[in-house]
């Protein structure tokens, strides 16, 4: 079986975000699991530390802890079953035993020695095997938010609002932003994100210039209405 790859594992990172656990088989290197046996991705960590696979074996309650090098997401073949040999068919009839082959009376058994009074007997008892699975403890997973959602919105009058939400609830509700704050924000993440978000930008800009000229319009009027009154 193949490991994970870059691909694959970045493919379930996105099925976590979205709220589903992956199914992985094991591989002939997993520590304490059987090769073939399914189970289910539960957490990803960071992968300098090592086993940072979150796994719960299929049929176990434990959550344990894997390499890329362990798991992959290659279904196993199904195992073909062994036919039984036939049986040889039964004799018809028994046949007589000769005289050379007519059973021996039965030898009596040599007698055993007799134990030793006031002597007890003495019992070994087996000890387990330490196997890799035994030395395997559970490891707990860390809480870990299953990604985020984060949503930019411009409404009629120009003013932007972002929201932060996961899959479960709101993280941070509509909060006003500055304009200038996201075409900065949009620059930083893409040049596509930029061109997108540009034309919103200018068309708050038009609207602020035109507001400008109407509020300047408004006040030169008083102006001059309040130099008639000075007059």
């Amino acid at each position: 079986m193949s490991p994970l790859s870059s691909d694959e594992l970045r493919a379930i990172r996105e099925e976590l975000s979205a709220g589903t656990t992956p199914t992985v088989w094991f591989t002939s290197s997993a520590v304490g699991v059987q090769e073939g046996r399914s189970g289910k991705v539960i957490a990803l960590g960071e992968p300098a530390e090592g086993d940072f696979i979150q796994v719960r074996p299929a049929g176990s309650k434990d959550v344990l802890s894997f390499s890329t090098a362990e798991i992959t997401q290659v279904k196993p073949p199904r195992k073909k079953s062994t036919p039984e040999p036939a049986k040889p068919a039964a004799k018809t009839q028994a046949s007589k035993p000769s005289q050379d082959t007519a059973p021996k009376p039965a030898e009596k058994p040599a007698s055993k020695p007799a134990e030793q009074p006031g002597k007890p007997r003495t019992h070994t008892a087996a000890k387990p095997a330490d196997t890799a699975a035994a030395r395997r403890k559970p490891r707990q997973t860390k809480q870990q938010i299953g990604g985020a959602v984060v949503t930019l919105t411009a409404d009629q009058d120009g003013q932007w609002s972002v929201e932060v939400a996961s899959t479960k609830r709101k993280l941070v509700k509509p909060t006003q932003v500055p304009a200038n704050a996201v075409a900065q924000a949009a620059k930083l993440l893409h040049d596509d994100v930029a061109a997108a978000v540009e034309p919103l930008i200018e068309a708050a800009r038009e609207q602020h210039r035109a507001r400008v000229e109407e509020l300047r319009a408004e006040l030169e009027a008083a102006q001059a209405a309040l130099e008639e009154l000075d007059e």
